[in-house]
């Protein structure tokens, strides 16, 4: 278990490099990230469980893309993938869905996603337009898999 976190928390370092130094991720970056969610949710909860929440979150990020998309149409008039939100940034989303059970799952996502607001607006400049987003919000989840090895939260991977 203490090796599938720090190489969990290696690979949200790894992501926060890259996506912040060149606003660009390694694809397999993202598998990684599922498959080691996957097998720490493993040791709390049996696999059905786990495919059952995976299943439910992915249903969460499809409704959030499909709600972004129709706002990008709609009000922004451009399109979403490139434009609005990078394809790495979805890719992120989804390899995450592997990772926390429902409600944390959830709570966990708009928390990350107030985290990357606050410190884009912290450590923004005005010339740059792009937000590192995987990389903002993988420093959260960073974060909290560190606090998993500190305190016993086993309730952040299973019910």
């Amino acid at each position: 278990m203490l090796v599938l976190k720090v190489l969990i928390i290696l690979t949200f370092i790894f992501i926060l490099w890259q996506d912040a130094r060149e606003r660009l991720v390694y694809w397999f970056c993202f598998p990684v990230i599922a498959i080691l969610g996957f097998f720490i949710q493993v040791e709390f909860i049996d696999k059905e469980t786990i495919l059952a929440n995976l299943l439910i979150n992915v249903c969460f990020v499809f409704v959030l893309l499909v709600s972004l998309w129709v706002y990008s149409k709609l009000v922004l008039k451009s399109e979403l993938i490139n434009r609005g939100i990078g394809i790495g940034d979805v890719l992120f989303f989804f390899s995450l869905t592997c990772c926390f059970s429902i409600i944390s799952f959830w709570i966990l996502f708009i928390f990350s996603l107030i985290f990357a607001l606050l410190l884009h607006s912290f450590f923004s400049n005005k010339s740059n337009q792009t937000i590192p987003l995987a990389g903002y919000m993988s420093l959260f989840f960073a974060f909290i898999y560190g606090f998993s090895f500190f305190k016993n939260c086993n309730f952040i991977f299973a019910y």
